[in-house]
């Protein structure tokens, strides 16, 4: 199965394009029962650039945001553990705010986008989930509104340039045509070079799967020419900017998400002592570092790279 590696890839995407708009925690803690939100996000009240440059995701980030993202069609019971787990927190953030004497308003308790690459229609009617075509694209279907919720039915989306960060999570045909808008955007867009770099850690680490699916090979060949795409912008950006230390130091940036993104995946959270092995690991090729992580276990890694007798 390699939906935890898609979940990864997702999170660690929607981090980097929501970070300068506002405050994103992954994998958020909630009371109650054990369970995890994928993205809480919040924003800034002097955002670090224009939100209309993510087009739709820049409209909903407007607000304080969950983002649960599903790489297969989102069915009942995952949308009744979503709002179950949004439920909780809104619960939490009120208590905190009773704890401190005042009073969380309404419109500042967080709405639940849950991101799911098809959806059907008796899905949307079990959930009375209706558009809103005045004020949002079609694919985008809202709960009641004291639910606080709305389905992103991602394969309904427009073909449009508002669209394009939110068909990257898609599958299939819809996210392929996603890849190759994204690899066209002008070189100086400053999210063109994150996403196209997390794709293609996305790649390196299914490429040494056994159990991937047809998609995932179909994946895997759509996004083989963005690494020669990947050292090509670096060195642009070091022609123009006359800053060859500013390209390692990206590369380094890369090779290090790439890391924590295959530990996370393999291990689940990065704990003090898998932290220690990361430094060690980013020195090495990209292939040999997957294949080191995918083939030893965990004390394996520490005892080459970690623990020191």
């Amino acid at each position: 199965m390699t939906r935890f590696i898609h979940d990864q890839f997702a999170k660690q995407y929607l981090k980097e394009l929501l970070t300068p708009l506002g405050n994103v925690e992954t994998s958020r803690d909630i009371a109650g029962e054990v369970r995890q939100i994928d993205i809480l996000f919040a924003p800034k009240s002097q955002p670090e650039v224009e939100a209309t440059a993510l087009g739709l995701l820049g409209q909903i980030a407007a607000k304080p945001a969950v983002f649960e993202p599903f790489r297969s069609p989102v069915q009942p019971g995952e949308i009744r553990s979503c709002l179950g787990k949004l439920f909780d927190l809104h619960a939490e953030l009120e208590r905190q705010a009773a704890r401190e004497n005042t009073r969380i308003a309404e419109s500042d308790l967080p709405l639940l986008w849950i991101l799911s690459p098809t959806v059907s229609d008796p899905l949307l009617a079990g959930f009375r989930a209706i558009s809103e075509p005045e004020n949002w694209v079609t694919g985008v279907y809202f709960l009641g509104t004291s639910l606080k919720a709305a389905i992103i039915a991602i394969h309904q989306l427009p073909r449009t340039s508002e669209t394009l960060w939110l068909r990257v999570l898609g599958k299939g045909n819809v996210q392929k045509q996603a890849i190759a808008e994204l690899i066209e955007l002008p070189s100086d867009n400053s999210f063109r070079l994150n996403a196209l770099e997390l794709l293609y850690n996305l790649r390196t680490i299914l490429q040494v799967r056994q159990d991937i699916d047809r998609e995932d090979r179909e994946l895997i060949m759509e996004l083989s020419p963005l690494y020669l795409q990947r050292l090509e912008d670096a060195t642009q950006r070091g022609i123009e900017q006359g800053i060859e230390q500013g390209i390692e130091q990206g590369i380094e940036r890369n090779q290090r998400l790439m890391v924590e993104s295959m530990l996370q995946v393999k291990f689940g959270a990065i704990d003090e002592e898998l932290v220690q092995i990361i430094e060690p690991l980013i020195q090495l090729e990209p292939l040999e570092i997957t294949q080191l992580i995918m083939q030893l276990n965990r004390e394996e890694l520490l005892a080459r790279f970690g623990r020191k007798n």
